[in-house]
């Protein structure tokens, strides 16, 4: 997959940004807070994936306008799409390809596959557990649609439910005992489907995020990923029943896929909290790699790879052997500086000064 244009208009401080992009790399330089990394932000949203800078659609729109708009011209071997998405300050955001209107963002996923690095992605392993899980169900999402349909359902009934429950103002009575009956066995349905995908891709992963650890860090040392959850060896019938009284106190749902959380062990050892910041940064880079090859092997086709300034944050040692991991895919990189590291030659260099691109 090859992404040949992009425009942006009023998208951040890119009021009207167009270019196209060389197959191969690309350098985007600039001072900070001239739009380096607005404009990977803005491929990156193309996939359907949300903002990996956790940032709400309201303040991606540029100041003062309705609506931002992002399009793209998308290249899968003879065939070519156009991608077009309206990210509304105020209502209801939409998505197209070739002018056909999409049900759900996550959809994009199917013709933009996109894996961005990013020094944020320390949050993989030092942030909370929202941003482990959004990472898993975005991957799991590119190549599956019965996922996507699920994790759409079990967020819609998770909210009906929640709903629900602060109705009841913590007191039980039959008709609320038979409503969330009702919501239950649709939750446990949906559930299910989320939480057995999320038990495949961990399995399949885990080889070959230790193989590239090993490989970025230099080192040797084991790494294992468990996925952290109280309800999938119970059964989420039981879990739900267990808990029962204390939702309707609460008035929120307290058990399910939307509270699981991944670890990451590196020996035997919980990384989030004994790991070395280098050792942190080595595993979200190995983290970000298997979900490249996981993506490659479930669609038969190679993402576009976005890094945005993630060479500054690496010592010279790491950042040579993350050179020598990267896939021969389309690469897109900024960097403040214009310094790359060996092994790395960008074919087109583009310049951003205050949301304007200059160079070819």
């Amino acid at each position: 997959m090859i992404i040949k244009r992009l425009w942006l208009t009023d998208f951040r401080n890119h009021l009207a940004t167009d270019v196209a992009l060389n197959e191969k790399v690309t350098l985007v330089i600039g001072l900070n807070g001239h739009g380096k990394t607005n404009l990977i932000e803005g491929l990156h949203l193309l996939s359907g994936a949300r903002s990996f800078r956790g940032a709400k659609v309201d303040a991606l729109v540029a100041a003062g306008r309705p609506s931002a708009y992002l399009r793209a011209e998308v290249e899968h071997g003879d065939r070519t799409s156009l991608v077009e998405v309206e990210l509304a300050a105020h209502g209801r955001s939409k998505a197209q390809v070739n002018k056909q209107k999409l049900k759900r963002f996550r959809d994009l996923g199917d013709t933009v596959r996109i894996v961005v690095f990013s020094p944020d992605d320390l949050g993989i392993i030092k942030g909370s557990p929202s941003i482990r899980r959004s990472l898993l169900d975005e991957t799991i999402a590119i190549g599956s649609a019965e996922f996507r349909a699920a994790r759409t359902d079990f967020d819609q009934i998770v909210r009906q439910r929640n709903n629900l429950l602060k109705q009841a103002r913590g007191r039980s009575s039959e008709d609320l005992a038979s409503n969330l009956l009702v919501w239950d066995e649709q939750l446990i349905g949906a559930a299910n489907v989320v939480g057995q995908h999320r038990s495949n891709f961990i399995a399949s992963i885990q080889p070959v995020v230790c193989d590239f650890y090993q490989r970025v860090a230099g080192l040797d040392t084991e790494v294992s990923l468990q996925l952290e959850t109280d309800w999938w060896n119970e059964g989420l019938a039981d879990a739900l029943s267990r808990v029962r009284a204390d939702e309707i106190k609460r008035g929120m749902t307290l058990v399910g896929p939307h509270r699981d959380d991944l670890t990451i062990l590196l020996g035997s050892l919980h990384s989030r909290f004994h790991a070395s910041q280098g050792e942190q940064r080595s595993l979200a880079l190995a983290f970000r790699l298997a979900t490249y090859v996981f993506v490659e092997e479930v669609t038969g086709d190679q993402s576009v790879v976005l890094l945005d300034d993630v060479f500054s944050e690496l010592d010279e040692s790491r950042a040579k052997r993350l050179v020598e991991c990267l896939p021969d895919s389309q690469i897109i990189l900024t960097s403040a500086t214009g310094t790359v590291p060996d092994g790395i030659d960008p074919v087109q260099t583009l310049e951003i000064t205050e949301g304007r691109i200059h160079g070819s």
